[in-house]
């Protein structure tokens, strides 16, 4: 199932279910405990239950406030989706499909790097984001004034909750590919700074993604109302897994619970594209949504 959190009229915090195709269940109606989708991933830890099935338990009893999907979406009603979660930390891999090491090769002045991390047994891991540096849908994402190329790159992420994967989101690792291009050791100011990742538009559970490697990923950039860019891949096309990087991340190393980890791109788009304040970004995963943000220099 989909879960969503949601800012009511009075500025409160929703935690919602799509149980059915356009409309959401708020299941903090039925249990006032259930703010947030961490509330939810504790409850179904401590009773030893998925959280698809202690949601439709809580659901059972019916009685529940609805919304629509749609009018939330466009903006119509009173409801404001948020951040489907708060990330206490965001990681990031690198060089996880074989474009994204030839991209990245091409742009640097020291290209070996990259060939030997993809063929390495260690994958690259690195930090991405606080939760401050975070945006959810329909929130700007930044690009940096001291650099003249710029590029999201569109991400599955999945979500760690006691140290194992629970759920899949969509991830944005907003990017300066000429800074790193300078010099790999540059890689953390091409990566952090102010709305750097973007995350949403909803959390899924594990259960309901099935193979994580099979999912189907979009995503078009458009400036003044024309699609400049448009690239599609396929998770199939990782040389890792998710539970690989899971691990990796987690060799003597303790995360916090509700860390999102991205996963790595292979939509690059060609070297003569960098993003421009105003340009809107469209990411969309099978299975998950799509996530919507605008572009502005940071």
């Amino acid at each position: 199932m989909k879960y969503y959190n949601l800012i009511d009229a009075n500025g409160e915090t929703r935690l919602a279910v799509e149980t059915r195709e356009g409309a959401l269940t708020d299941l903090t109606s039925l249990h006032p405990d259930l703010v947030e989708l961490e509330d939810l991933a504790l409850a179904a830890s401590l009773s030893g239950q998925g959280i698809d099935a202690l949601a439709e338990r809580i659901m059972s009893g019916g009685g529940s406030e609805e919304y629509s999907l749609a009018d939330i979406m466009d903006g119509t009603g009173a409801i404001i989706l948020d951040m489907p979660f708060e990330p206490p930390e965001v990681w990031a891999a690198g060089i996880t499909y074989k474009t994204s090491e030839m991209e990245r090769r091409r742009e640097s002045g020291t290209p070996d790097v990259y060939s030997q991390v993809y063929n390495a047994e260690r994958p690259e891991v690195f930090f991405k984001a606080t939760p401050d540096r975070c945006v959810g849908p329909f929130d700007a994402v930044g690009i940096r004034a001291d650099s003249d190329w710029n590029v999201p790159e569109p991400e599955l992420a999945f979500v760690l909750y006691g140290g194992e994967i629970i759920g899949y989101t969509i991830g944005n690792d907003m990017s300066s590919r000429q800074i790193e291009g300078e010099n790999p050791l540059y890689l953390p100011q091409a990566k952090v700074f102010n709305r750097c990742c973007a995350i949403g538009p909803c959390f899924v559970t594990a259960e309901s993604i099935g193979d994580p490697h099979s999912l189907d990923v979009n995503c078009v950039i458009a400036r003044d109302g024309e699609d400049v860019f448009n690239g599609s891949t396929n998770t199939s096309q990782m040389a890792r897994t998710c539970q690989e990087l899971a691990d990796w991340l987690q060799r003597h190393n303790y995360v916090p619970n509700m860390t999102a980890v991205l996963t790595g791109t292979s939509i690059v788009p060609p070297p003569e594209f960098t993003l421009q304040e105003g340009d809107s970004v469209s990411i969309t995963i099978e299975g998950i949504g799509m996530l919507v943000n605008d572009v502005v220099v940071v």
